[in-house]
C-alpha cells in the first residue's frame, strides 16, 4: 500500500525536525548563535482523474478531480536572524555586534569567513584573533607594553600605556553585511562562508550601511527560546507517532488482507 511509503516520509520529515530542534538546544548556550528551523512541502501528487476532465458518458466536466498525495519532503532549514542579548563579561576583546554584521576573519587557506562571535584574544604576535586562532580582518596589532584597549561603537581600537594619558589608535574593525545572510554557509566554530545565495560582502565601518554597533565587554548571547524549542520538540513528537500509527494501521489492514480466504 502506498501509505506505507507515505507515513515513512512523514516519520522522515518529523525526525529531521527534531534533529534540527535538538542542534537549537545543543546550541542555547553558543555565543551568537541563531536558532533554525525546518520547513518541508508536500510531495508530487498522483493524477487518477484530473480537475476539468470531461466524462466521456455524459459529457459533464470534472469539478475537483482526484489528486492522491504521496507524502512530504523538506525544503530548507532556515536561520531565524535574530538579535541575541547582550552578556556583560568586562574583557577587553569581548565585542559584542548590536544590529546586522559580522566580523571577517582570515582562515589558514587565506579565504574570508564571518562570525558574529566577539569573544576575541590575542596572539602571541599580539594580533587580534578569534577564539580558533583566526586572525580578525583588517589586522590590529597590540604592542606588548599596551595597558588596556578600548574599542569604541564604531570599531575603532584604542591602546593606553603607562606614560601617556591619551590613547593610540591601532586600526579599526569593519563590519560585512550580506543581501542576503540566511543564505550564509555555516562552516562550524561560529563561522560562515559567503555562497552565490548570500552574495558577496558588503564591507562597511560599523554603525553604518544599515550595519550594527560594537560594543566592548559583552558577548552576544545564542538566540535560541528553550521554550519554543520544547513545545515545538512536543508536536514533532506526536507527528512522529501519528505517523507511527498509520503504519501501525496500514499493516493491521494488510494483515487482515492476507487472511481472507
Amino acid at each position: 500500500m502506498r501509505a506505507l511509503k507515505i507515513a515513512a516520509t512523514g516519520m522522515s520529515a518529523q525526525q529531521m525536525r527534531v534533529e534540527t530542534i535538538s542542534n537549537n538546544l545543543a546550541n542555547m548556550n553558543t555565543t551568537g548563535y541563531n536558532a533554525r528551523r525546518a520547513e518541508f512541502a508536500d510531495l508530487h501528487y498522483q493524477q487518477m482523474a484530473r480537475a476539468g476532465t470531461v466524462n466521456a458518458s455524459d459529457g459533464t466536466v470534472l469539478p475537483t478531480g482526484v489528486q492522491l498525495g504521496l507524502g512530504v519532503r523538506p525544503t530548507a532549514v532556515t536561520v531565524h536572524l535574530a538579535q541575541g542579548a547582550l552578556s556583560a563579561t568586562g574583557n577587553d576583546l569581548d565585542v559584542a555586534i548590536e544590529g546586522n554584521g559580522y566580523l571577517e576573519v582570515t582562515l589558514p587557506s587565506g579565504l574570508s569567513a564571518y562570525t558574529r562571535d566577539g569573544g576575541l584574544k590575542r596572539s602571541a604576535e599580539g594580533l587580534i584573533v578569534t577564539s580558533d586562532g583566526h586572525t580578525v580582518s583588517p589586522e590590529v596589532t597590540i604592542p606588548s607594553d599596551a595597558r588596556s584597549i578600548s574599542i569604541n561603537a564604531t570599531g575603532e581600537v584604542y591602546a593606553y600605556f603607562d606614560d601617556t594619558a591619551e590613547g593610540q589608535l591601532l586600526g579599526q574593525f569593519v563590519l560585512a553585511g550580506f543581501t542576503n545572510a540566511k543564505g550564509l554557509e555555516a562552516m562550524g566554530s561560529n563561522l560562515f562562508a559567503e555562497t552565490e545565495a548570500s552574495g558577496p560582502p558588503l564591507l562597511s565601518e560599523a554603525g553604518s550601511d544599515g550595519l550594527g554597533t560594537l560594543r566592548q565587554g559583552y558577548l552576544e548571547d545564542s538566540s535560541v527560546d528553550a521554550v519554543r524549542e520544547v513545545t515545538e520538540l512536543i508536536e514533532a513528537q506526536r507527528g512522529y507517532e501519528m505517523n507511527a500509527k498509520v503504519i501501525s494501521a496500514v499493516d493491521q489492514m494488510m494483515g487482515a488482507t492476507t487472511q481472507v480466504r
